[in-house]
Order: C-alpha cells, then structure tokens, then sequence
C-alpha cells in the first residue's frame, strides 16, 4: 500500500505532466481568448464589408485612428496592474493638444521645442495626481476625477472656446507622415514590406531562443504544436499586413513610434525588476511593502509615466486633426481602459499584459471601424461596446472565482 502511494506520488521537483494542445489552451484562456475573439471579429467584418476592412488604404487609417488609444492603453495597464485607475488622460490628451497649439500656431515656437516642453507637460500632470495617490492615499479614482475636470477647464481656457490650427507640416508628420521608401518603387513601398517581414522573423526567433532557454532547465510547459502554430499565424499575419502597408504608402510614423513603445514597455514589464516589482505592488501592496518594495515611489512613477503618455497621444491627435479643438479627448478614457480590460487585465490589479493592452485596443478600433462602414449607428455602437466590456470583466471574474 504504502509502495503505491509512493508511486502515485510527484516527485519534488519534478516537472510537470505534460498538456496537450486543448488543455493548454483552456488553462491560458485568458491570453489567447482575445486574440482569437480578435481574429475572429476581424474575419466577421471582413466578410460583411465585402473585403473593404483590410483594403491598405482602410487599415492605414484603422492603425492612425487607433494609434493614440493603444498608446494610452500601455500606460494604464501599468496603472491598473499596480491596482489603480486614471480617468484623467483623455482630458489630459486634449490639454497637451491645445498647449502645443497655442506654442506652435500662436507664439511660433519650433517644433521640436514644443515636443519637449508638451512630453514634460505630461509626465509633470502625471506626477502631480500620482504624488496625492501614492504618498497621501487619496483614491486615484477621486483624484484623477478631479483631474479629469480640471484639465477640461484649462483647454476650454487655453484655447478661449475656439478651435486653433493648422499646424506647421513638420508637426502634422508625426501622425499623417510615412516612413521614406530607400528603394524607391513605383506603386510598392518596399522598405515597409522589410521591416515588417524582419520584425516577424525577430519576434520568431526570439521566442524559439526563449523556448530553448526554458527547455534547458525543464521549464517548458506550452506544447510544440501550439508554439508553432502561434508563431507562424504570427509570421503570416505580419507578412500579410506589411504587404498590404506597402501596397498603399507604406509603415505610418504613428506606427513606428507605437511599436517601439510596445517593445519597450513589454521589456520593462517583462524582463525588469521595476516591471516585476509593480505587479507585486497590484498582488498584494503589503506584501510587496514587507519584502521591501518601494510601493510608494512605484506608484508616483506609474502615474507620471501615465501623464507622459498621454502627453504624447494629445500630440498625435492633435497632429492627425491638424487642429486644437476643446473637444480633443472627450470619451478617450472609457475606450483606453476598455482596452485595457478587453485585453485580460484584472479589475483587483497584479494581472494584464501589453500584447492583451494591445490586442484589447485593436479590438475596439475594428469594432468601430467595422460598424461604420456596415453603416450602424452610434447608438448601437455604444450599446455593443458596451456589452464587449461587461463580457471581459464578466469573463475575468469568472476566471478568478474557478482559479480559487
């Protein structure tokens, strides 16, 4: 009897039973549910637009209409994996817009001045509302309320009421400029097509190294199967897309500054003490605080990295309309922390990934684009994205209640 028990029992240290591809999946439901319900949404508006939802010139606009949201999206993960919300940055995007408006259209500063000063703009507004949160415990809910109305004042100040505009050529570059073709093709931008085909392969190859990595010291857990076939759909899909930029104007320099900013706060979350640090800090804060973490100073940090970000949407935004308008912003909260959540991340904190923020805020922007060219009204579209939310929370409350 007590031969079988020993049997029947895990050795300590022994790596785990295998799964197979199905139960991988149901186990990682959370990270690869949305990015097939994107998919999926993809081929269902592709379908009913009659193939218009990715003719080039209609996903150029999707990534410039959607560029400033996933930008935002990456610094409000931050702040709701560190257990916080910020309903500020929309308000905040429109200050910054205007500011520069006024800077550049009025007073003729130069543009890369002007840059400077909005970027610091930003990550200053950040830290102010961070400082009452991390250090004085003020709900950032309440705080960042404030901040919502208050910035909506400034803009409706600084601006006097009135729509200010255009912008020097040079500024508008940032969001309607391309990145230049070194080989010079007529009706083919084949400098695009490179990088994205060079950008697949990197992403390939860095996550065999990773599995390799992993595979040396027993650690791998996701089977071949899924692995490849991940990183072909991957490969394909990136291919796919930059042919599809090419065959139009090519990469969007909105698009080249977001996939820096996705690479490199995918390596802070990912590989950094700082990153890790900060999910500690939304798992639980006493904990965190007890082994030594400066949750505090963690906190303030999100929250004006948050700040800088939306500085920089304000610009793109500002840039893509060619004009300050005391709307800019209105409503770009609810859709960033709709991605945000779409996206995988926990209500409670301590759980989200940038890819989710991503995929989340691509989500959202086919949901919009596809609904307008089928010719649905604005009122359907808020009721549906609506429900697309209420579903994710839905689904990520379920999730931890069968994780417990």
């Amino acid at each position: 009897m007590t031969q079988a028990a020993d049997i029947d029992r895990p050795r300590a240290g022994a790596a785990p039973a295998p799964l197979g591809a199905l139960g991988y999946f149901k186990k990682n439901l959370r990270d690869y549910g949305m990015l097939l319900a994107l998919v999926l949404i993809m081929a269902f508006f592709q379908l009913q637009t009659g193939g218009i939802l990715l003719k080039p010139v209609n996903l150029t606009n999707l990534v410039l209409q959607n560029s400033y949201i996933i930008i935002m999206a990456l610094g409000m993960l931050l702040v709701i994996v560190a257990g916080h919300i910020d309903l500020s940055v929309g308000s905040v995007c429109g200050f910054v817009g205007a500011l520069a408006a006024v800077m550049m259209v009025q007073w003729g500063w130069p543009t890369p001045v002007v840059v400077v000063i909005c970027l610091a703009a930003g990550a200053l507004i950040g830290a102010a509302q961070g400082f009452w949160i991390a250090y004085y415990r003020i709900p950032s809910f309440i705080v960042t309320l404030a901040g919502m109305l208050v910035f909506k004042g400034l803009t409706l100040w600084l601006l006097d009421g009135k729509s200010v505009g255009p912008f020097p050529k040079g500024f508008q570059a940032l969001s309607s400029g391309f990145i230049p073709d070194v080989f010079g093709m007529q009706g083919f931008h084949l400098t695009s097509f490179l990088l994205a085909a060079v950008t697949a392969l990197l992403i390939v190859l860095a996550a065999v190294r990773a599995r390799a990595a992993q595979a040396r010291f027993g650690l791998v857990e996701e089977p071949a199967s899924v692995f490849w076939g991940r990183n072909a759909v991957i490969l394909v899909a990136f291919v796919y897309i930059g042919w599809l930029l090419a065959s139009y104007r090519g990469l969007p320099n909105v698009l080249m500054v977001m996939a820096a900013l996705i690479v490199l706060f995918t390596f802070v979350t990912t590989r950094t003490v700082i990153g890790r640090r900060i999910y500690a800090v939304g798992g639980n804060e006493k904990a965190a605080k007890l082994s030594g973490v400066k949750t505090e100073r963690l906190v303030f940090l999100t929250f004006a990295n948050m700040g800088m970000l939306a500085a920089l949407a304000g610009l793109i935004f500002a840039a893509r309309l060619n004009t300050a308008t005391p709307k800019a912003g209105l409503g770009f909260e609810l859709d960033v922390i709709a991605a945000v959540f779409i996206g995988g991340a926990s209500m409670q904190g301590g759980v989200g990934k940038i890819t989710g923020a991503v995929i989340g805020g691509f989500l959202m922007g086919v949901m919009n684009n596809g609904m307008s060219i089928l010719g649905i009204g604005i009122d359907y579209q808020q009721v549906i994205k609506g429900l697309v939310l209420l579903a994710a929370v839905i689904f990520d409350v379920y999730n931890r209640r069968k994780a417990s």
